[in-house]
């Protein structure tokens, strides 16, 4: 169990509040320190009651939901502690809807309170009025509206401690404007401890005797609750054993990548070997992860119709365990108190040193950027990520937006400390950018980067607003090549030579850069790059470094040419 340091003293029963002051109250009584927002008139009486804790909670303005929700985010992943979001009725709450997926689908904590229509018009379709309960229902762990003024503190803190508690995730809770006008007496709840299941020794003791017997294990890392204890402690655990260990889709950061029982990820950039030796290993050790769609390759490797593989499954969740594999052990515990109590049990060596070297050998392969395709030509993006392994400090932070470009990260930059990966394994575009003026207004004595493809920076690049407003100083790299990258490569593969939907016509990103007041830079030939990050990084500004790509450099791995004649090729032989 966790439980926060020491909170502001409680008001007292006997004082008179209205709703507003005592929900800013509460989330005083529980640690907030930063909360995100886009003002409306539903919650007046919040924003009234924030001008009287300025000292205590900084208020961010975004400028747009997602925005607001994605810094939020961001802000969970970072700390570990619930991200707090403000955003008014109707479209500032559908708005807000992406920031909750990605925090469902990370399991990452966050609470965004809603503006509501006040209670005598509920059930009427009032301006902006939707039923949240319904509307977040599928995609929330809770939530809840809170009608009555004198259940606020109650309401708060089972937000705090269903978002904390098992596998992290996303609460909502509505707040109708009638409610915060409302004045009470009532005493300020307590502060929430989150909750977590502890591993029985004996299922220790089950899950090591198995492991003995292995011949190729291989452990597959990932999901949220990681703190860096947590992380230190399962890669002492793994390194003890010799236990090759790969991070599902977008989380790196657990296991410093420059261990020698890392062996890469199992992302969209994949490494053909590495998807080779999942297929035969013949114990798997799930550590946090659900094991999805992405990490199992379709849910393919293992084939859970025919599992002759060996599972052994931790999760946060009871219910995420034997989901899709029937586990030989299965256990339920938070990743902190897994990773302290499995590093208790007696260490075993197995007989399986060679196939964890020849696995880490094959890691070092893959990331040489000397192994990717660059079109003749094209910009040579192999400079761009050597050049960022130069410069980037290792507690660097980087976010990542989807889309095909993130392969040059994923696949080529190593990770060395946790924390240090900002990116949605959801797939959500327009992410990169406010996650990475949130954590650069939140960590300002660190580097940041946002890397973003041509699109998700048009679909977010108004919050470099705030990161001006704030003195936020993320550099904001942004990869233009005139596509949604990733459906046109769907495309080619499906429907060769039939391009539709999929062109784009940007903007001068360095000149909307410098009219945010921000340092701006274009990049079209490799040897540039390096310049233009140190006359970045060095300008006291945010920035935007724009990267000029061809289309033909679709990927680290192929080109557009190829992967229409592959397809061309494949339809001519009826495939």
């Amino acid at each position: 169990m966790t439980t926060h340091s020491q909170s502001p003293t409680a008001a007292p029963a006997s004082q008179l509040r209205n709703g507003g002051r005592i929900l800013v109250d509460q989330l005083r009584l529980h640690g907030v320190d930063t909360a995100w927002c886009v003002p409306g008139e539903s919650y007046l009486e919040v924003l009234d009651a924030f001008c009287d804790v300025g000292e205590e909670i900084n208020l961010i303005t975004c400028r747009h939901e997602q925005g607001a929700a994605n810094m939020a985010e961001a802000y969970g992943k970072l700390t570990g502690k619930p991200g707090i979001c403000f955003v008014t009725r109707g479209p500032g709450a559908c708005n807000a809807s992406i920031g909750i997926h990605t925090a469902r689908q990370d399991s990452t904590p966050l609470i965004l309170f809603i503006g509501q229509v006040a209670r005598d018009q509920f059930e009427r379709e009032a301006f902006q009025e939707i039923d949240y309960r319904q509307m977040f229902g599928p995609m929330a762990k809770w939530v809840a509206q809170i009608e009555n003024a004198e259940r606020i503190p109650e309401f708060v803190a089972r937000a705090f401690r269903v978002a904390t508690s098992g596998r992290p995730g996303p609460v909502v809770l509505a707040l109708p404007e009638d409610m915060l006008r409302d004045h009470v007496k009532i005493a300020d709840g307590r502060p929430y401890a989150a909750v977590q299941a502890n591993p029985a020794r004996n299922d220790l003791e089950r899950l090591a005797g198995s492991l003995s017997q292995a011949k190729k294990p291989m452990a597959v890392i990932g999901g949220g609750g990681w703190t860096p204890q947590a992380c230190a402690d399962i890669t002492a655990f793994l390194s003890a054993w010799d236990i090759p260990v790969c991070s599902t889709f977008r989380r790196q950061d657990i296991v410093d990548n420059r261990v020698e029982v890392f062996v890469g990820e199992l992302g969209y950039t994949l490494s053909p070997k590495l998807a080779k030796r999942m297929a035969e290993a013949d114990t798997l050790l799930l550590i946090g992860t659900r094991f999805g769609e992405v990490p199992s390759q379709g849910y393919e490797v293992p084939n859970p119709a025919c599992l002759t593989q060996t599972v052994l499954h931790i999760h946060a969740e009871p219910e995420e365990i034997g989901r899709v594999w029937t586990p030989t052990v299965g256990i339920v515990s938070g990743m902190a108190e897994f990773a302290a109590a499995i590093g208790k049990i007696p260490v075993v060596k197995g007989d399986w040193a060679a196939w964890r070297q020849a696995a880490r050998a094959d890691y070092l392969g893959f990331i040489d950027p000397d192994g990717a395709v660059v079109p003749e030509g094209s910009l040579d993006m192999r400079v761009v990520v050597r050049d960022l392994r130069d410069l980037m400090p290792d507690d660097a932070i980087m976010t990542i937006d989807a889309g095909n470009f993130s392969g040059w990260v994923h696949r080529f930059l190593p990770f060395k400390t946790p924390r240090t990966q900002l990116a949605p394994t959801c797939g959500a575009m327009g992410y990169s950018i406010p996650a990475a003026v949130g954590a650069s207004i939140m960590h300002r004595d660190r580097m940041v980067i946002g890397f973003v493809g041509d699109g998700g920076f048009m679909m977010t690049q108004h919050e470099i607003a705030t990161a001006v407003q704030y003195g936020g100083r993320p550099i904001i790299i942004v990869v233009n090549n005139g596509m949604y990258g990733t459906i046109r490569m769907h495309q080619e593969k499906r429907h060769p030579g039939r391009v539709s939907a999929t062109e784009l016509k940007n903007p001068d990103f360095v000149a909307l850069a410098r009219s945010f007041g921000v340092h701006g830079e274009l990049v079209t030939d490799e040897t540039q790059f390096r310049g233009a990050f140190e006359r970045s990084r060095d300008s006291g500004t945010a920035a935007v470094i724009e990267i000029r790509l061809p289309q033909e450099a679709i990927s680290t791995a192929t080109t557009l040419s190829k992967l229409r004649e592959s397809a061309f090729a494949a339809q001519k032989n009826g495939q």
